[in-house]
Order: C-alpha cells, then structure tokens, then sequence
C-alpha cells in the first residue's frame, strides 16, 4: 500500500565475545534479514589467502599440487582485506595480482639435514607484509610449550629432502572459494518462548514430572527440590526437538507444554577461521549488507529514470 513504511529498527545485544568467537541477539528484524546476514558472513566477508603457488624445488613425498592446495588452506590475518583491491579490479598491475595493492608475496625454504624428521609449517612461511602473515593459534593459557606448537603443518621432510617456493596471496571471498571463508561456523536459532501449563503439571506425580523432564534430550526443564515443581531453567537449551510435546501425549496431557519460536529474536553463534576477529566479522558483513542494499536501491532509482525519460536516461548512462 503506498505511504504505509515497513521500516524495522534491529537491535544487536552481544552476550559473548571473544576473538575467535562471538554469541549475539538480533531482534526486531526477521527471518530474511537474518538469513542474509548469515550467508554474507559465510560467503562475501573478504579475507587474504594463497592463491597463486610457484614450486622452486620440492623433493618431498608430496606433489606439487598436493603442497599448493594445503597453502591455499592456511588462513592468514586480514585486518587489510577490505581496504585491499581485488586482483581483477587492480589498476597499478593491470589485474595481473601481483603488486602491493592487491596481493602479498611469500617465500619457504625448508631443507631436512638431519635423521631427524622437520616438520614444514606455517610458520615458515615469510611474508613481504608483516600484517598479512599465517594465523597463530597457539595460546599460552593452554598448559602446553609454546615450542611444540609451531604452526599448521604443510609437509614432513627426511634428511636430504628440500621444499622451495613462492607463493602470491590475494584478496577473494567464500562465494569463489572456500579457503577465503573467514567463518569457520555461523549458525542461528529462532529464540523460544516455552509456558507450562501450572494446573495441569499439578495432575501429575513425581515420578511423572520426573519422566518427562528426562524425556527431553537436553536441560531445559528441571524439579524444583523445594516445592516440587517443574521449572525452565535453559530455555535456549531446547532444540525444537518435540521431544516434551510427545512425551506429554503419550502420557494423555496434551497442552501441558506450550513452545513458540518468537519470529523476530535470533541468536547467532558465530566462529572465525582466525583470518579475522568473530567481531570484525560481524561488523565487515554489515557493512557489505549495507553495500548490497545501497545498489538495490540504486537500480531501481535507475529503472524509475527509465521509466520516466525513456531512452535518454539509458543513453546518458552509455546504455
């Protein structure tokens, strides 16, 4: 209907955050703005990868594109990525991809001397940007030496054997292939609103009240030890499972449960490869949302100029 605004304003509460992972609320909004958020985060966020490999020297049990595609995998830090140029688009090398614009070098040289066997790793991977380098996933809050943890491992070497390359790393998104996808896990769940029906729960014994609060395959419900009677106490918990629902059936209560997803309120679960902080993540998608939705605008400005000077809105367009 003309004049009448279906404008929503979303709100975001964060509930955990870390570096490689994030836990939100997003309310207010629905399902298919949700769902976009999602699939930008999975597939249009961009990040730094290998994509270009040149072997020097490779003696190892592993051919050459064995090595090349396990580089490709490794993720590297990609705080620049949205400030770099994608190599297609790249102006100072002619979308060759090959200048500092666009892509970052890295140089291995990895030579096995001893009976002992090396270990080639991500770590030994030296960059010409010393922002964009391979992920660190050690941590020294683990418990265990630093020393052991030595990167992502490429290739194993015995005495004799050598590994030399060049490798040419470019901008690039997760719609064109997986190894720039900065999300390891993105995941969201409609938030449910669960109502036990009081009188009829009373109808029921202990052991009954036990029966079913056991019937459901995670901890959401549980007996309150003073007064004996059932209460939530993980609603997010429950996995619209049924289980409860059938469980109350089958024992003749129907409608002793009550369970609706509340169609405006998603809880998002976010991990990152590492390639970029789960927040920067979050923040990067929202951006390209904004991106996208700016163009659909824009085109149908475009096509309401068409429709209105015909011919001469497309030919000053150099249509």
């Amino acid at each position: 209907m003309e004049g009448v605004s279906y404008q929503r304003f979303p709100k975001v509460k964060i509930r955990e955050l870390k570096d490689d992972y994030c836990k939100f609320e997003l309310r207010d909004t629905d399902a298919s703005m949700a769902n976009a958020l999602r699939r930008v985060m999975i597939a249009e966020v961009p990040t730094i990868a290998i994509d270009l490999v040149e072997i020097e020297v490779n003696s190892s049990v592993l051919n050459d594109e064995f090595i090349a595609h396990r580089l490709g995998l490794i993720p590297l830090t990609s705080e620049r990525a949205m400030s770099m140029r994608f190599s297609r688009d790249c102006d100072a090398c002619d979308g060759d991809g090959q200048c500092e614009f666009c892509s970052v070098e890295f140089h291995l040289r990895a030579k096995c001397i001893s009976d002992q066997t090396l270990d080639v790793t991500s770590k030994d991977l030296y960059s010409s940007d010393h922002t964009v380098v391979p992920v660190d996933f050690s941590d020294s809050a683990s418990g265990y030496d630093n020393s052991e943890q030595r990167g992502i491992i490429i290739v194993k070497l015995r005495r004799g054997q050598e590994l030399r390359l060049r490798a040419i790393a470019r901008k690039g998104i997760g719609k064109d292939h997986a190894k720039w996808s900065p999300a390891a896990t993105v995941t969201f769940m409609y938030e449910p609103e669960i109502h036990i029906n009081e009188d009829l729960m009373e109808t029921l014994t202990l052991e009954e009240k036990r029966s079913w609060v056991d019937s459901s395959p995670t901890k959401v419900f549980d007996i309150d030890p003073n007064t004996n009677q059932v209460v939530v106490v993980d609603p997010e918990a429950y996995t619209y499972d049924d289980e409860v629902l059938k469980k109350a059936d089958a024992m003749g209560k129907s409608g002793l449960v009550e369970i609706y997803a509340k169609e405006d309120c998603f809880i998002f679960t976010v991990e990152s490869t590492g390639a970029i902080k789960a927040s920067q993540l979050v923040l990067n998608a929202i951006e390209i949302l904004k991106q996208k939705l700016d163009a659909v605008r824009l085109s149908e400005d475009t096509v309401e100029a068409d429709d209105q000077f015909g011919e001469l809105g497309a030919h000053m367009r150099g249509g």
